[in-house]
């Protein structure tokens, strides 16, 4: 699974960021009027590493998000407190 938590647990609060940043994105894909296949297409990639990105089940590289982003003609924000 995860190598890089103690344990491989996700801790809570990288949990919740992820829930976040997949709702986020999976708002963002309907907003664009795409269906996850559609995105794939885009991406370049499988319908199934976007299913697992908006369950919140999938790690998304910066480079990944980047590519979301560019194909649903979005900016990528990214905040760190």
């Amino acid at each position: 699974m995860n190598k890089r938590y103690p344990g491989d647990e996700i801790p809570p609060s990288a949990r919740l960021l992820r829930e976040s940043v997949a709702a986020e994105v999976k708002a963002a894909r309907r907003q664009s009027h795409l269906t996850q296949e559609r995105l794939a297409e885009i991406c370049g990639t499988k319908k199934s590493n976007i299913s697992r990105m908006e369950s919140g089940k999938y790690n998304p590289s910066l480079d990944f998000l980047v590519k979301l982003a560019e194909s649903m003609d979005r900016e990528l924000s990214i905040h760190i407190n």
